[in-house]
């Protein structure tokens, strides 16, 4: 099975609109927060970057299969981009 992540947008959000700007295919706007369109999308750079970009870390990406989280992973860190701590 191909690998899934999982992305939701936490409470957190302020609505900022950064990836909704960057990523409209991934993320829409309701009640001026962001949500994701489909709670699971293939792994890309583009997903990864909005997470890593948010300002306030309000998108989550897991893996849709363990429940890991991508944005601490170093290996996704390796071929995505950044790393959260």
């Amino acid at each position: 099975m191909a690998v899934r992540w999982r992305l939701a947008v936490t409470e957190d959000c302020i609505g900022s609109g950064l990836c909704i700007g960057s990523s409209a295919d991934h993320f829409q706007l309701v009640d001026g927060f962001s949500q994701p369109v489909t709670a699971e999308v293939e792994p890309g750079h583009d997903v990864y970057d909005i997470a890593f970009q948010c300002p306030v870390e309000a998108i989550v990406l897991t893996d849709a299969e363990t429940g890991e989280p991508v944005l601490a992973d170093p290996v996704a860190a390796r071929v995505y981009g950044q790393q959260r701590a």
